[in-house]
């Protein structure tokens, strides 16, 4: 699978979608901190994925090309068709280096989404696909690669490690 960098539109989608979220929040689900929690922890899992996975050839990988090659797509018809700019490649991450057990907690944070995406009847699919969505379009910005990757990948690894020698 190829390597695909991140241009400005596609960044840009991923945040629109983060600030429409929370103004949904604001108006429509009164302030409830409950209310954020799927789209958060799907957000995050959208970061890591693609910080994790993208360019491997996975499952896991191709699924964070495809959305990561959609919100470029729709990001640069948006900034340079429907505003007139333009959207330059911003890409500064790499791949993370996670251990064995790293990937043992992303393909248990993948089972988990599944299972909330098709048996939580309270969670909408909606909150859990606009999450992960918007965090594979923002993972691999300069600054926000760069704030997230330390914390996400060394979680990964550390709950790993407890996993791995839980049951190794």
């Amino acid at each position: 699978m190829p390597y695909m960098a991140i241009n400005l539109g596609g960044v840009t989608l991923g945040v629109a979608v983060v600030l429409v979220v929370i103004l949904r929040w604001v108006f429509r689900e009164g302030h409830r901190p409950a209310a954020l929690v799927p789209f958060v922890l799907s957000h995050l899992y959208g970061m890591l994925a693609a910080l994790a996975a993208l360019g491997s050839w996975s499952a896991l990988g191709a699924g964070t090309w495809a959305t990561l090659w959609a919100a470029n797509v729709a990001g640069y018809a948006g900034l340079v068709w429907g505003v007139g700019g333009t959207a330059p490649d911003i890409t500064r991450a790499n791949q993370l280096v996670l251990t064995e057990g790293g990937y043992a907690i992303v393909f248990l944070l993948t089972a988990v989404l599944i299972a909330l995406w098709k048996w939580a009847p309270k969670v909408p699919n909606w909150k859990i696909a606009a999450g992960v969505f918007s965090g594979v379009a923002v993972a691999l910005s300069g600054n926000v690669a760069g704030v997230a990757a330390v914390p996400l990948g060394s979680s990964a690894n550390m709950l790993g490690s407890w996993f791995t020698a839980a049951f190794a």
